[in-house]
């Protein structure tokens, strides 16, 4: 029984990761700044890599969750440098 609950969970879960990601790209699309356009993409990313970890939970295999690592770091990277433009208008010194 708790197998099953357990399952409808994460398919609910991804579901609603979908969703937020539908509306953190229409904010990147819609955004009328640029900050407003980098934390939408911020968030898409953290919903992406949330959406590889519960598909790694759900198939059991650690490619998902290593992608969603990946995900992570280069996100995380990018967030930093894209901060970084839009404070100094350079991202190298």
């Amino acid at each position: 029984m708790s197998h099953v609950l357990l399952e409808y969970a994460i398919i609910a879960a991804q579901v609603l990761l979908l969703l937020a990601m539908g509306f953190s790209l229409a904010r990147m699309v819609r955004g009328p700044r640029a900050q407003d356009r980098a934390l939408a993409l911020d968030a898409l990313y953290v919903n992406a890599m949330i959406l590889l970890l519960t598909i790694g939970i759900r198939t059991g295999s650690l490619l998902y969750i290593e992608a969603g690592l990946i995900i992570a770091l280069l996100g995380f990277a990018s967030t930093m440098a894209v901060a970084k433009f839009l404070m100094r208008g350079e991202v190298i010194e």
